[in-house]
């Protein structure tokens, strides 16, 4: 009977095709992985010579803007939509994607072929909403000079949060910050010690979580980190956190394996060979971003779209491409890409260290958290009160109350 449906749904999106003759396949998404749909276009010449595919770049802000405004629209989509993970719930719970895993894509058959983690991400309930590209297995960078010259061991930034910490008094003793800003810590703490399952802010019936005792924890060491003088007070993605990377002022900052590139080619290429990285503070296993493409339910061109998101998500030859392009360096959602002797080789940039190896091993470890429509929301809420407990001594207690309150609130509408 399945098979049937499959069949019968492909025969129904085939018929459409045949007026699709010189029509553009509408492709929306954000560098880079713009640069992986150029890699692609010279087979898809050859496969649709009478179909273009027309891509849409923007910022990657100005992107999920663009998207969604489209989705609450429900005019102006692509045919293939690129979203980066925080996006997801989001975008999901519009219902104006295409469930993947329903007849006849069935891409729910390709479950094991993916992280734990990034699979649970792609999902919306019982719908798969996405299928994911790219991942961004956490780890903590760290500067090979700053630690020597502090006497500060490797092992004594990811034995324990205390260590961490402590580790940090050394390094300001010698001039430089633990790490960029407070709000980070307390972003790696709160994804710390979570189960599959288990969501960052909310639970699975959607009850906020944040005056849980993770969140008291997470808020207690930013502010004991703060009080110690171990952050620059600079947030990430902003001229003065690159500054601060380049001129050797913060000592760590956790992210995703992508950050060696970013380093490397823009924000401090004249620290190469200065980096390295290690696993992260009390065995922590988290995850920084990744992408995924997703077809929403407006496009005509379905099975063209599928037929598009096959090759970027489960081809291992195309995963392998954008892993080796020097612009993309993207890490390969696809287990089956992730076997390929580059994850052997040394890391010129962070002093020829084997971190592919680390960062494998890592992605694999990483929980399967639930996302929730609001995380976003709720992500803003935390944070403006961890500010007002950093530089106005709010009480934490009050703080994390206040937080649940406006997050009720707020998603109430």
């Amino acid at each position: 009977m399945m098979l049937h449906r499959m069949l019968a749904g492909w025969m129904l999106l085939l018929a459409a095709a045949a007026g699709w003759a010189g029509e553009a396949l509408v492709v929306a998404t954000y560098p880079n992985l713009d640069r992986v749909i150029k890699l692609v276009e010279p087979l898809w010449r050859q496969r649709h010579p009478d179909v273009p595919i027309k891509l849409v770049t923007r910022s990657y802000a100005d992107h999920q803007t663009a998207m969604t405004t489209a989705l609450a629209a429900g005019s102006g989509l692509p045919d293939l939509m690129g979203i980066e993970v925080g996006y997801i719930a989001r975008f999901a719970a519009s219902g104006a994607l295409t469930d993947l895993a329903a007849a006849p894509f069935d891409a729910g058959r390709w479950r094991d072929d993916y992280p734990r983690y990034a699979w649970a991400q792609a999902m919306s309930g019982k719908q798969l909403a996405a299928l994911p590209v790219d991942i961004g297995p956490g780890t903590l960078f760290y500067r090979q000079d700053l630690l020597a010259a502090a006497g500060v061991g490797e092992d004594e930034l990811s034995r324990t949060w205390d260590s961490y910490l402590a580790a940090g008094r050394k390094l300001k003793a010698r001039g430089s910050y633990l790490f960029a800003h407070a709000r980070d810590l307390k972003d790696l703490y709160l994804r710390a010690s979570l189960k599959d399952g288990e969501g960052v802010y909310f639970d699975g019936s959607g009850k906020p979580l944040v005056r849980s005792v993770r969140f008291v924890k997470a808020f207690e060491l930013a502010l004991a980190a703060r009080k110690a003088g171990l952050d620059a007070r600079v947030s990430t993605y902003t001229p003065a956190w690159g500054d601060a990377l380049r001129k050797g002022r913060i000592a760590t900052q956790a992210s995703g394996s992508w950050m060696a590139g970013h380093l490397e080619t823009w924000l401090a290429p004249q620290t190469r060979g200065l980096w390295r990285v290690t696993a992260m503070p009390a065995g922590a296993h988290a995850t920084w971003g990744g992408s995924f493409y997703a077809i929403p339910r407006a496009s005509t061109k379905k099975a063209l779209a599928w037929e598009l998101l096959q090759l970027l998500a489960h081809d291992r030859a195309i995963q392998l491409a954008a892993l080796k392009h020097d612009d993309v360096k993207a890490f390969p959602a696809l287990l089956a890409a992730q076997d390929d002797p580059l994850f052997e080789t040394p890391v010129a940039f962070l002093g020829g260290q084997r971190a592919w190896q680390l960062w494998r091993a890592s992605a694999l470890r990483v929980p399967a958290l639930v996302a929730n429509r609001n995380d976003a929301l709720a992500e803003e809420m935390v944070n403006a009160e961890l500010d007002l407990v950093l530089d106005q001594d709010k009480p934490i207690a009050a703080a994390l109350a206040d937080a649940e309150r406006q997050i009720l609130r707020r998603a109430r509408r």
